[in-house]
């Protein structure tokens, strides 16, 4: 394996760390309060990241173990809308994350080099990679990540 996919399988690793390192110290309230209008909640954040975690890795798993499978697109206001986020658990929704993390690691590191450019057809999208999906994957995280922060500087100012 190269060292390039040694370090994306990593980075995807951590990104769970990092969601976890940005909340734990994080009272309830805090989680569930909408410090800034129009945006979604700590909790919502996470509870979005946990419900798509699953959707990543299924994906990916298509494209590993199929031919060219179809890969389905999701509406993350949907889940939103329909998945109870400010009833769940956060513990529950990291262990999530941390699970299906470290189950797809284990998954990717045993592929060979050709694997990663296999492809997969997104409904909405088109062709996709599996190095692609995982890229996606990583990105989730830290496209969410400074959302938190700023989350947590709004409530910490008031």
């Amino acid at each position: 394996m190269t060292t390039e996919f040694k370090n994306l399988i990593s980075q995807y690793i951590h990104g769970g760390y990092l969601l976890r390192q940005a909340v734990t110290q994080m009272p309830l309230d805090h989680l569930l309060a909408r410090p800034i209008a129009g945006k979604w909640s700590t909790l919502e954040v996470v509870c979005h990241i946990s419900d798509f975690e699953p959707v990543f890795a299924d994906r990916m798993k298509r494209v590993i173990a199929l031919e060219n499978p179809q890969l389905l697109g999701a509406d993350e206001n949907l889940f939103l809308k329909s998945l109870s986020y400010h009833q769940r658990n956060l513990g529950e929704e990291l262990a999530l994350i941390d699970l299906v993390r470290s189950q797809m690691a284990r998954i990717l590191a045993g592929l060979p080099d050709s694997a990663w450019v296999r492809v997969g057809i997104h409904s909405e999208k088109g062709p996709v990679s599996l190095q692609s999906l995982l890229e996606k994957a990583i990105g989730h995280v830290d496209h969410h990540l400074p959302f938190i922060e700023q989350k947590k500087k709004h409530l910490a100012s008031n």
